[in-house]
């Protein structure tokens, strides 16, 4: 069983267009005129392309109107919130620069922090559940954050601000895959816990609860090879950090290094993204017998 692809374009997508305007907004490109209207199109094609990708996930995607609702305890109303409110304004922003060549410079701050207040959000709607240890650890916003300024600034031209935090991410990806790998572990959940009958003694599952999949099994339940996991963690930090910055920082023309470099490090962190869900370790796998 794979994770939903359409979470994993999400949430590669929607990271670089709201990076990417992150990095518009705080004024590193003021373009005016039809360069303004290509760059923001880009961005909102990414961004807002993510985020409809988000929607297929969903049961009923006629619905998501209703995740506005809850924006008080849930990081999913806020997400969506956030990204409504960082996205109007951005377009005020960038329509000042296409058709009255002004730069309103304290409204791109604003739709800039608030373009990463999107990446956050999404963050946290993994970092907060207690259902996932890998996931819950500050690593985790820190990577999205991190993965999100660097595209935007790889795709912003910001050549070696981008080199910098590929470092850097390459770096913390691989503290979080170390430390996250002992986390379920150092949780205390065990097939006692997770089915409550720890005061009769061991527990071992003698059957699955039932025949078929369901929705849990299908989305949180997910085996990766341990070797497999090794070999994908590898091409996903070399395509992600190490291609990218190795382009960028050739003696060659940067404009038409840094096509090959975006290509290279959006593979990269598709990758990653896909190991993020495949190798979540939901505790409903206990109930399940699949840990």
């Amino acid at each position: 069983m794979h994770p939903a692809a359409s979470v994993i374009i999400f949430n590669t997508f929607s990271g670089l267009g709201f990076g990417l305007l992150f990095w518009l907004g705080l004024g590193a490109l003021v373009p005016t005129g039809m360069s303004a209207f290509i760059w923001f199109t880009i961005a909102y094609v990414l961004a807002v392309g993510g985020l409809i990708a988000s929607t297929f996930h969903l049961g009923h995607p006629e619905r998501a109107i209703k995740a506005f609702s809850q924006w008080k305890t849930s990081w999913l109303s806020r997400e969506g919130v956030c990204a409504v409110f960082a996205l109007i304004v951005m377009a005020i922003y960038a329509a000042a620069l296409v058709f009255a060549d002004t730069h309103l410079a304290l409204i791109g701050i604003i739709g800039g922090i608030a373009s990463l207040g999107v990446v956050f959000t999404t963050s946290m709607i993994y970092a907060q559940m207690r259902t996932v240890p890998r996931w819950r650890h500050w690593t985790t916003p820190a990577m999205y954050l991190l993965l999100s300024i660097g595209g935007g600034a790889l795709l912003s031209g910001q050549i070696y601000i981008a080199a910098t935090l590929f470092v850097i991410g390459a770096i913390l990806q691989i503290f979080a895959w170390i430390s996250g790998d002992t986390r379920f572990k150092a949780s205390g959940t065990t097939m006692e816990t997770a089915t409550g009958l720890g005061g009769i003694g061991k527990v071992r599952a003698f059957e699955p609860p039932h025949t078929g999949t369901n929705y849990l099994m299908r989305e949180f339940i997910h085996q990766v090879g341990r070797k497999h996991a090794d070999k994908l963690r590898i091409i996903a930090i070399g395509l992600a950090f190490v291609l990218p910055v190795i382009l960028l920082l050739l003696p060659f023309n940067h404009h038409i290094m840094a096509i090959p470099a975006v290509l290279s490090h959006i593979a990269g962190v598709l990758t990653l993204r896909w190991l993020f869900f495949a190798q979540a370790e939901h505790v409903v796998g206990l109930y399940y017998g699949k840990r």
